[in-house]
């Protein structure tokens, strides 16, 4: 992985299966942000570029013609070194997303007389450093927020939620600690639930398009009416993920942590508190060196995402069949979330005693 100002070197090994005239051996590095969608009929494109650079190679101590081309013979290897220098500055991290993505790569090309050109591709990977360790990602993030819920427009009360992290910088495998209140007073019961969320926001053409991802969860006890909660020093661990990239003009990374609280028949009461990853752990972090050592394996596409819950046994396999419902589970809570399993209550079935049994008698003497 490489930053601004690195030098990349590299070299173009070149073998041939008979004698070939080689007019020239070029190469071309690119760093560029691009973002596309469709919209109706039309599409919205744009492009950043970030890096470019070209030059014309040439082999060491191997003669050449008038021309500059050279006479390549088989069994032989013949190699083209290359290098440049990133430019100073802000570079767009490597990052590959729904509608756009920052590539950067170095491509060879082999120009023969009379014949197509032929070409190689090798891409590489570029990271803005984000350092944690500023005072004001060090500094202490807090929000809250109250919501009023009726019924039929009816007042049924209301659902208030405050919540306070100790530092907005974290990095991969850092632990957020969440201290935060619930309190419910209407006649409902409630679930709070806190969420790390990826928010991706492409620009073109004055158009823009925002693209969210909810990456991991966690949640606590149920809040029933007039009672409260508190979370203190809750954790949600930082998942493997790309840094934040916000210093791009067309495209945006940015991550929340979202504490929200489900209300049945209501929607979601959300606290955004803003994140950033970064590439350099903050003071306090349990991960530091893990973050570093593995900053190359850094990958969007590849988000640990959580898996889904285990499907519980069926209910066939658990209960006799003298005492099946036909409908044994009506849903209690509605909660749309795939992250959590929907709360279920039982009602016993009501039977009828079965009526005697009988045979019946021929009239017929």
């Amino acid at each position: 992985i490489y930053c601004s100002g690195d030098k990349v070197a590299g070299r173009v090994l070149v073998e041939v299966a008979e004698v070939t005239r080689v007019s020239a051996v070029k190469v071309l590095a690119c760093g560029v942000a691009r973002v596309t969608w469709a919209k109706g009929p039309a599409q919205c494109r744009q492009e950043m570029e970030y890096l470019r650079f070209e030059d014309v190679l040439a082999l060491e101590e191997q003669p050449t013609d008038e021309d500059g081309s050279v006479i390549l013979r088989p069994g032989n290897k013949y190699e083209y070194k290359f290098g440049f220098e990133l430019p100073q500055g802000p570079l767009g991290t490597t990052f590959k997303g729904k509608y756009g993505s920052v590539d950067y790569w170095v491509k060879a090309s082999l120009e023969r007389p009379a014949c197509p050109t032929q070409q190689v591709k090798k891409r590489f990977e570029v990271m803005d450093p984000v350092d944690v360790n500023t005072p004001e990602l060090l500094s202490p993030v807090a929000a809250k927020k109250e919501k009023k819920v009726s019924c039929m427009f009816i007042p049924d009360g209301r659902v208030s939620v405050s919540a306070q992290i100790d530092r907005k910088g974290f990095c991969e495998g850092d632990e957020i600690c969440i201290n935060a209140d619930f309190e419910n007073t209407c006649s409902r019961i409630v679930v709070p639930k806190a969420a790390i969320v990826a928010k991706h926001t492409y620009l073109a053409n004055g158009q823009t398009k925002v693209f969210s991802q909810k990456l991991s969860c966690v949640r606590g006890n149920h809040i029933i009416s007039g009672t409260s909660e508190s979370w203190r020093g809750k954790t949600i661990r930082v998942r493997k993920l790309k840094p934040s990239i916000l210093g791009c003009n067309i495209l945006r990374v940015e991550y929340f942590l979202q504490i929200y609280v489900s209300v049945p028949g209501s929607k979601k009461i959300i606290l955004e508190l803003p994140l950033v990853i970064g590439s350099r752990s903050g003071i306090g972090s349990r991960s530091s060196s893990m973050a570093s050592q593995t900053s190359s394996e850094m990958s969007w596409v590849d988000l640990n995402l959580p898996d889904a819950p285990e499907a519980p046994p069926c209910y066939l396999d658990i209960v006799p069949e003298d005492h099946r419902l036909e409908s044994p589970t009506t849903p209690l809570l509605d909660d749309p979330d795939g992250f959590d399993s929907p709360i279920f209550m039982y009602a016993p079935e009501f039977k009828f005693m079965p009526p005697p049994t009988y045979t019946e008698v021929s009239a017929a003497p």
